[in-house]
């Protein structure tokens, strides 16, 4: 396993080729072609923020202006989702690549989270221009915006490693992944902050969701997120230190377990 994983530097070349090569062929015959990096969230935050303002208002004064609250975790979170997603089905759709023996499967996961991280650093700009309108001041805090995408980073490529091996073997994985990161979604403060209070009405589901909440790694990097650029405020560094090194173990966890099985793909695919 670490002989594989030490070998990953010297196929950096080919990382490169392949994410350019993905970026390249996901906008071929589009009009709009890379443009759409900036416009598909922008849609998407344009859907999210008519929703929760004018159908679904929300008062929180803690997390106004809501629109740029709310593009500080979509931005990340449309990363994080639609990686594991495409990783769910990454390895069977680049069979007749697995199929050559000199090609290193893990490749392929790793190409798709880092397209994915590319059109993240491409929606940026729109929430500094987001920044600039509602007059948001930019902090020293925002030096930690690098630090936080580094740690969602290594936790990504863990949990992309281990779905695209798993996913060989179980095909109704992609299905399932789909539905729980809706799941996922609402249980992780993308939508609303990390100190957000249920209705006492619920009790049982109210310490349940509290629980589910503060155990999902995702939650205190959104935080993140929206304390160092949001509010200007110091992340948790406590809880990013914990959350680093669990996303340290899940890459070694998920990279175990696609090395283990990375013999039986050319069988499967």
């Amino acid at each position: 396993m670490w002989a594989n994983l030490q070998n990953l530097y010297k196929y950096r070349v080919l990382i490169r080729s392949l994410v350019s090569r993905e970026l390249k062929a996901r906008y071929r015959g589009s009009m709009l072609g890379f443009f759409w990096s900036f416009f598909n969230p922008l849609l998407l935050l344009t859907v999210y923020t008519i929703v929760f303002n004018y159908i679904l208002p929300n008062r929180s004064p803690e997390t106004q202006p809501y629109a740029l609250f709310l593009f500080c975790g979509l931005l990340p979170w449309t990363w994080f989702s639609s990686s594991l997603l495409e990783a769910s089905n990454v390895i069977v759709s680049g069979g007749n690549l697995i199929k050559k023996i000199i090609f290193p499967a893990e490749v392929l996961p790793i190409v798709s989270v880092l397209a994915n991280m590319v059109h993240f650093l491409l929606g940026t700009p729109i929430l500094i221009i987001f920044m600039i309108i509602y007059r948001v001041p930019f902090t020293p805090y925002a030096l930690f915006f690098p630090v936080i995408i580094l740690i969602q980073l290594i936790l990504t490529l863990g949990f992309s490693l281990l779905v695209s091996s798993l996913s060989v073997h179980f095909r109704d994985l992609r299905d399932i992944l789909a539905n729980l990161l809706t799941l996922w979604f609402f249980s992780t403060p993308v939508i609303y902050p990390l100190t957000f209070r249920t209705t006492q009405e619920t009790q049982l589901l109210s310490r349940i969701f509290r629980k589910v909440l503060y155990v999902n790694p995702v939650s205190y990097i959104m935080d993140g997120y929206h304390q160092a650029i949001f509010h200007g405020r110091m992340p948790d560094w406590r809880h990013l230190l914990i959350v680093f090194v669990a996303s340290v173990i899940i890459f070694a966890f998920g990279y175990f377990v696609f090395d283990r099985l990375r013999d039986t793909f050319a069988e499967e695919v």
